[in-house]
């Protein structure tokens, strides 16, 4: 039966086809989406249909995502572009992929200003777009730019971002094209070629303030001691003792120490920092992280997650110092959940319909008093609770956690007298000079090995510790007497080879001797008192 309209065409398609002023075409541009820190390409898609006038926006768009179209509404208006009387539809694909966040406004913005031939399509095609605006047509900072910047470069396109993030899109690199704009009337300026937007440059943030240097400190010179091997390995550090004994100003003089951050490291850290926001003006910060988290943390804050699945502190203090003052007031299921990122170097955060990975490979420091009343011990002191006050205290670490410490360490109180004493002890500059020294013998090591260059004795594989850091003759006799009379675990056994191992590195020694074991065990003496209190 022959068909009863020519050409096979419908009769509600004909009168549609011929509308004027109505786009049939879907108009794109790209942006970008975030699982952790990496960004997934997301095509904005807009097509202008007959029909009643309203906007739509699919493509599992959240809360932020979805009232983007009042505030481009307002940025259109404000910059004399009235939006057409038609149904608009804009498709965020893929559609199965959540769209969090308010970065979707510029390029849905510019997405719909093509479609109505105000700015061109190609113009738009090479480039990665996201910023958020404001209601008078300028653009605001976004978090994640730096992250988009670098899947922009792999996918060989250009990049749009608001003028505050450019500084810090440009470390992505040399080449990358970018174009910086703080408000709606810039780009459309720019793109016609009226006024050319200069290519922003990659700044560092300078450090203020005062840095606290170890000459600060008085007396407590084997804390001293334990804070330089510390460094020097990337160990973990417990500080227990009365409350004045330092142990809050020893750990916030660790990161003086600690060598400076190499290029590699430094650009993960701040793709960290720019998924949470938390780098200014589009400068990056060359400084080690230093997180202070208070002890009320919950587990989102401490591990990453909440409603958009944002990096925690362990996350922040990636490549750098993760200090808990107080350890036994957090919350057990809190510091139980740092035993994974302890162990792997990152977290990851479930969903139920994906999983979000986080760098956390990160030197943990923590500071408690001996009891519940910070005397316990003391000379002179008896508690009123008894021996109790001290082991219910104590008891609130769990023993998998203290196993997870390299360096365990008792603090007296610092007398009158020592405040007394002029300073003895060397200087940061000092000691980070030695510490940097035996840093330097470990990237060698580990490069022969083939692992990064940053790796550390702490984070040393199982594997490989055991050709590197095993003692021999009577080093090795009295590790094995002292493991069987500490009854060391498997882990407690090669977390005292890492500290030896790092004991030998100071002082620049090939081989790991008796002395080395020796103090190496003596800062696992706590960690058997913890596990027998839990």
């Amino acid at each position: 039966m022959a068909c009863p309209y020519p050409f096979g065409r419908l009769p509600h398609l004909a009168g549609f086809a011929g509308l004027a002023g109505v786009s049939i075409m879907a108009t794109r541009v790209t942006t970008v989406a975030f699982e952790g820190v990496e960004a997934r390409r997301v095509d904005v898609q807009v097509q202008i249909s007959a029909g009643l006038p309203k906007l739509t926006i699919v493509g599992l768009p959240d809360k932020a995502v979805a009232e983007s179209r009042e505030r481009v509404h307002a940025a259109l208006t404000a910059i004399g572009l009235g939006l057409p009387p038609r149904r608009i539809t804009i498709n965020l694909a893929p559609a199965d992929l959540p769209k969090e966040g308010s970065h979707y406004d510029l390029p849905i913005a510019l997405c719909l200003m093509a479609a109505m031939g105000a700015i061109e399509e190609r113009a738009l095609s090479g480039y990665t777009i996201l910023g958020e605006l404001a209601l008078d047509g300028s653009i605001s900072r976004v978090a994640g730019v730096l992250p988009a910047a670098m899947a922009a470069n792999m996918m060989d396109y250009g990049l749009i971002c608001p003028r505050e993030c450019g500084g810090e899109a440009a470390w992505a690199d040399p080449d990358l094209d970018i174009v910086a704009a703080g408000d709606l009337l810039a780009l459309v300026n720019h793109f016609k070629g009226a006024a050319l937007l200069a290519r922003p440059r990659p700044e560092i943030a300078s450090a203020g303030g005062n840095v606290a240097d170890l000459a600060d400190i008085r007396g407590q010179e084997t804390a001293r001691r334990a804070l330089e091997i510390a460094a020097a390995g990337g160990h973990n550090l417990l500080m227990a003792g009365p409350p004045g004994a330092g142990k809050t100003m020893l750990a916030e003089r660790l990161p003086g120490i600690l060598p400076p951050m190499t290029p590699a490291e430094l650009l993960e850290v701040a793709m960290i920092r720019s998924v949470s926001g938390h780098i200014d003006n589009g400068r990056l910060s060359s400084a080690r992280p230093f997180r202070n988290p208070h002890h009320s943390a919950s587990m989102a804050a401490m591990v990453g997650g909440g409603l958009r699945v944002r990096p925690g502190e362990v996350s922040l203090a990636h490549h750098g110092v993760l200090f808990l003052d107080e350890l036994p007031e957090f919350q057990p299921q809190v510091l139980d959940s740092l035993r994974q990122p302890l162990e792997t170097g990152e977290t990851v955060i479930a969903r139920a319909n994906h999983h979000v990975r986080y760098p956390a490979r990160f030197q943990l420091v923590a500071a408690m008093n001996p009891c519940r009343c910070g005397m316990a011990g003391e000379p002179g002191h008896t508690c009123r609770r008894g021996e109790r006050c001290a082991s219910d205290y104590q008891a609130r670490l769990s023993g998998p956690l203290l196993d997870r410490i390299d360096i365990h360490l008792d603090m007296p109180a610092v007398t009158a007298a020592d405040m007394l004493l002029p300073a003895s002890g060397d200087r940061s500059a000092t000691v980070a000079t030695r510490v940097a020294a035996a840093r330097r013998l470990q990237r060698e090591r580990f490069s022969a090995a083939g692992l990064p260059a940053h790796m550390t004795n702490a984070a040393c594989p199982a594997s490989l510790l055991e050709q590197v850091a095993m003692p021999e003759g009577e080093a090795l006799s009295l590790l094995r007497q002292a493991a069987e009379a500490m009854q060391l675990s498997a882990r407690g056994f090669h977390r005292v080879l890492r500290v030896a191992r790092t004991l030998a590195d100071l002082e620049a020694s090939p081989a790991i001797g008796r002395v080395h074991v020796a103090e190496a065990l003596s800062y696992r003496q706590m960690a058997g008192r913890g596990r027998m209190a839990a």
